[in-house]
């Protein structure tokens, strides 16, 4: 039988780094979320004071497999 998966969006944030804000989201999704399969980072922004970056955010889709 074809495997069903299910796929979220979901956004985090990291003072250090885009990488560290996708694993937030993946660490995070995972807490509620069983059978992670992959995730997606759709779009990279980030926070600006005083001319320096003070946030690294992403929008990212996160895909699992349904139980049945």
């Amino acid at each position: 039988m074809a495997k069903i998966v299910k796929v979220i969006e979901v956004m985090s944030q990291s003072s250090s780094s885009w990488e560290e804000a996708t694993q937030n989201v993946v660490s995070e999704a995972a807490k509620t979320l069983r059978n992670i399969r992959s995730v997606y980072v759709k779009e990279f922004t980030a926070e600006v004071e005083n001319d320096r970056v003070t946030n690294y955010r992403v929008n990212a889709k996160i895909t699992f497999e349904m139980e049945r």
